[in-house]
């Protein structure tokens, strides 16, 4: 199944007004788990650098909702935020002007190709990495770009059962990815040449946050991609599922999963 679609549509929707854009965020936090466990480790991680006033790289931006809650939540800070989405970065322009919120810049940028020298002290990267082939690469590119003594945060799929792919014989549930997912041991093979240190691991998506994860994002998705007349009647499927959804999630999001179909990194300099 190919996600873009379905993400454009709601791109397009959310671009009409702020406050539906704002509503929209707020959704995203709430129906996705890998939003809480994120929100909480970069909480965690602004802690580490006291006071000061932190330079932000959100690294495959997307919508816009990390650069949103960071804009808030881990000041002082300055963010830059990028994609490669030339129509998405434009409509986060719009939408972040409106809201007067001036500690965010915006680039249309690729990260295989970035050339930021010690510039940043955390960098944001939240389901980007399974797209991209290339991720030596990018990971060459990270740790130039921050400054010593900084941190890279990636949030994945991993290879338990990530992209919900759980045997050999499994197609990758979103088409547009270019990896079923990362265990720990791969992102440390290909982090710490880069010059990297584990920092934290924890995976995510366990027993309990994976049935969440179908019953609230996956069923729903693909009756979206069968017909568009399924967008009406998703609130009452909601109404209905997201109480246990909700339950499932929070379960998971209080455990420590041995393995999980997500991972969350965190990487120092």
């Amino acid at each position: 199944m190919h996600y873009d679609p379905v993400k454009n549509i709601f791109a397009n929707v959310i671009k009409k007004s702020p406050l539906l854009r704002v509503f929209f965020y707020k959704i995203l936090d709430l129906m996705f788990l890998r939003s809480w466990y994120v929100r909480r480790e970069l909480k965690n991680l602004r802690k580490l650098f006291g006071s000061k006033k932190i330079s932000i790289y959100d690294a495959g931006s997307g919508y816009g909702q990390y650069s949103y809650f960071m804009s808030k939540a881990l000041q002082p800070c300055e963010i830059y935020s990028v994609d490669v989405k030339e129509d998405w970065i434009n409509d986060c322009i719009d939408f972040f002007k409106s809201q007067k919120i001036e500690n965010v810049s915006f680039g249309i940028e690729d990260l295989t190709v970035i050339n930021h020298t010690d510039k940043f002290d955390l960098i944001v990267c939240v389901d980007v990495m399974e797209h991209i082939e290339d991720d030596r690469k990018v990971f060459e590119n990270f740790y130039t770009a921050l400054k010593k003594n900084g941190y890279l945060i990636i949030n994945t799929p991993s290879i338990y059962g990530g992209s919900d792919v759980h045997d050999d014989d499994d197609e990758s549930f979103i088409g547009e990815h270019a990896r079923d997912g990362y265990s720990k041991e791969e992102l440390e093979a290909k982090l710490h040449p880069a010059g990297f240190a584990t920092y934290q691991s924890k995976y995510t998506y366990g027993f309990w946050g994976d049935k969440a994860w179908r019953l609230g994002i996956k069923y729903p998705i693909l009756m979206v991609n069968l017909s568009k007349l399924f967008l009406i009647i998703l609130p009452l499927y909601y109404l209905l599922t997201f109480p246990f959804t909700f339950i499932m999630m929070w379960i998971d999001y209080k455990s420590n999963n041995k393995v999980g179909s997500g991972i969350n990194f965190i990487a120092a300099k």
